[in-house]
């Protein structure tokens, strides 16, 4: 079967990491370990290897057949049709891409759920930005939310992604996707915070459904989205919502470092949050090196030095 028309998506700009070329390793069909509720894709059963895939050649000669058409891009990421790292020749595939990607950086989208594969791992640690989800630290939640595949273990997940965290010379972002009524409660937010402090990531993306999902299940809102962000104390947050409302309001000096002191804020967040004076404020004690302006996998942070 060829997939050559299938396997590359782009380039498209993306906000975070710039002009990004996809690869779908799974381009024919739905292949993955998870079925979660939230999912784009159409209800399918879960699988722990892919039947389906195209070839490392197959997938090399679409990669360098797009850089002859398109020599500026910032990012290869290689995606799946359902979960990437059930590719079979995940390693080898990313060994090829770091060969030809020039000053392009590779990144991975990911579930997560196999990290405690050696073999993946180990490819894991070859790959500039690997961002991984974790949605539930509780195993109720983590079967009823993400509607595993038998055998997958939420406690040895996170136990690797410490593991991995402590190890990589690269990046790495957790995702974690709320739903309402199912891990925006209280004791599931604390929990993960806690797994959070553990695993150490550069960075959290935390969202909501903003498009149709498999299941009749509904996003939480912004305000929920805020609270919870507000809870991860210390963590370099960055809330993904479309269309967030501005809430632009008047921070004394005091004030902006109290809630640096909390929590890192995003350029996103201060041109939400912030009116022209408070700006200039935070300017001010950028300025005086008070506040620092930290990139992390493509996002700025405005953080207490």
């Amino acid at each position: 079967m060829s997939y050559s028309n299938n396997i590359i998506f782009g380039p498209i700009p993306s906000r975070r990491f710039g002009i990004s070329l996809g690869i779908d390793l799974s381009p024919s069909k739905k292949q993955c370990n998870f079925d979660c509720l939230y999912c784009e894709l159409e209800k399918a059963k879960t699988v722990d290897t892919m039947t389906t895939y195209p070839s490392v050649e197959e997938v090399i000669a679409e990669v360098k057949a797009s850089f002859v058409k398109h020599p500026k891009i910032d990012v290869i990421t290689i995606t799946a049709n359902g979960e990437p790292t059930l590719y079979p020749d995940l390693e080898r595939l990313v060994d090829e891409l770091n060969k030809i990607k020039k000053d392009a950086k590779t990144l991975i989208l990911s579930n997560g759920s196999t990290i405690y594969d050696e073999n993946i791992y180990k490819a894991l640690l070859k790959i500039d930005t690997v961002k991984l989800s974790l949605d539930c630290v509780s195993e109720k939640c983590f079967k009823k939310l993400d509607r595993i595949h038998n055998g997958i273990d939420i406690e040895k997940i996170i136990d690797y992604m410490i593991r991995f965290s402590q190890e990589t010379k690269n990046i790495l972002v957790l995702e974690v996707l709320f739903v309402k009524t199912l891990n925006d409660k209280d004791e599931e937010i604390k929990a993960l915070y806690e797994a959070i402090k553990k695993i150490k990531p550069h960075r959290v993306d935390i969202g909501t459904i903003d498009r149709p999902p498999a299941y009749n299940v509904k996003p939480v809102s912004f305000e929920t989205l805020e609270k919870i962000a507000e809870t991860f104390e210390g963590i370099n947050v960055n809330i993904a919502f479309k269309n967030r409302p501005k809430l632009q309001s008047s921070f004394s000096e005091e004030e902006i470092k109290n809630m640096l002191k909390r929590r890192p804020l995003t350029q996103e967040d201060i041109n939400n949050m912030f009116d022209e004076d408070s700006k200039k404020l935070l300017e001010k004690l950028v300025l005086n090196q008070i506040v620092s302006l930290v990139d992390s996998s493509g996002l700025n942070f405005y953080k207490i030095l």
